[in-house]
């Protein structure tokens, strides 16, 4: 075993004296290598964050929301349809919502406007809470001061502004206006006994689709929506736009994998003649292939550690500055938040099989071809 580990060190110490005879070439290698790692990593790091934040807060959404469609559109949901819901076995609650959206002509942004559920966050009348981002797509500040929203042209209705949330809910209330039921009712004309839609919690997870069924039977016209189902949407959406950044990132992969494929056609003449110099003096075919193997093992881990680190200070020291706006998602007001480190083990394993792995190999394949030949051909 001692021999062995001497025999590795050695291998290991010649390597690196011959990569610093090549020191630019070796360099740009690592550089351009580096970049498409980054950019692969940075995505990844990225969509993992965001799907690891999106799952801790869809825990606290209620199992089961029931809308009310007209012509495939959602329509305002009648009162008694909350104690049909609520009289289902194993439905513990059921409540009506009253939320919506809301255009700012001001600024071009989409607020979401609700009532909230817990009576400690209602507003009194005439005033309203507002998450950060509000007042930083209005650019003013916003402590103490009047909010004045108009539904049309000649109207304006002021609401005094008791609270701003702060950036650590950023993900949840960045656009968010909370407002008293009695002024949400007058703001957006909605009769009493009407709700945006209804939200019921079921005391067994396993019992969600058969209510479901027993409710979709009870009422047709009304749609279904489970906690599974927004996670899947949630998480299609996440993996089709990080799919943009990688295809993005795929040119370049497609440029290191044509010269992959380059490098595995051939060595160049210098490569051959040290090849052949190593045989002449009397290495062995299989020391030869080790040490390109070191060589292309320094050369790749070295790059892919390089990208991978880079990759996740981006995300998550920088905020992903230069992928966010497309894995965020496209809107005057972005969600200001700091990410929670979360890296998916199975995506970084993958990412190393895709660029180590083809290097390694497209190094050693042609190295095996001339090691086998004869020293003075070779040298020739």
């Amino acid at each position: 075993m001692m021999i062995w580990a001497r025999r590795q060190r050695a291998l290991a110490d010649y390597t690196l004296a011959a990569l610093s005879r090549r020191k630019g070439k070796n360099i740009a290698l690592v550089a351009i290598f580096s970049l498409v790692v980054f950019a692969l990593s940075s995505a990844m790091f990225f969509a993992a964050a965001l799907r690891h934040e999106t799952t801790q807060v869809l825990r606290n959404a209620p199992e089961i929301v029931v809308q009310k469609l007209i012509m495939g559109r959602q329509d305002l949901i009648p009162g008694d349809v909350v104690d049909t819901i609520a009289g289902f076995r194993g439905v513990t609650s059921a409540k009506g919502r009253l939320w919506g959206y809301y255009y700012d002509r001001i600024d071009g942004a989409n607020y979401t406007v609700m009532v909230p559920d817990d009576p400690a966050l209602i507003p009194a009348v005439g005033h309203v809470a507002v998450g950060e981002g509000v007042p930083r797509a209005r650019g003013l500040a916003w402590e103490g001061a009047p909010l004045f929203l108009s539904r049309y042209e000649g109207d304006l209705k002021r609401f005094d502004v008791d609270r701003t949330f702060t950036r650590d809910s950023a993900l949840m209330t960045a656009d968010l206006v909370l407002m008293n039921p009695q002024d949400f009712r007058a703001f957006f004309d909605i009769p009493e006994g009407l709700y945006t839609d209804v939200v019921a919690t079921v005391r067994n997870q396993n019992e969600v689709a058969t209510i479901v069924t027993k409710a979709s039977n009870a009422l047709p016209q009304m749609r279904f929506v489970t906690r599974a189902d927004i996670e899947r949407t949630y998480q299609k959406l996440f993996d089709w736009r990080e799919g943009l950044l990688v295809v993005l990132a795929g040119a370049g992969l497609l440029a290191f994998a044509i010269f992959a494929a380059e490098k595995a056609s051939g060595l160049s003449a210098e490569e051959a003649r040290e090849i052949g110099i190593l045989k002449a003096v009397g290495w062995d075919t299989r020391d030869v292939i080790a040490m390109k193997m070191w060589e292309g093992g320094l050369v790749s881990l070295g790059a892919f550690l390089i990208g991978t680190v880079a990759g996740f200070a981006h995300v998550f020291l920088f905020d992903g500055a230069l992928f966010a706006p497309v894995l965020r998602g496209w809107a005057v007001i972005y969600p200001d938040f700091a990410l929670t480190p979360h890296i998916d083990g199975v995506q970084l394993m993958t990412l190393g099989l895709l660029t180590v792995v083809p290097y390694m190999a497209a190094t050693v394949v042609p190295v095996w071809r001339t090691a086998s030949g004869d020293p003075d051909a070779v040298m020739r």
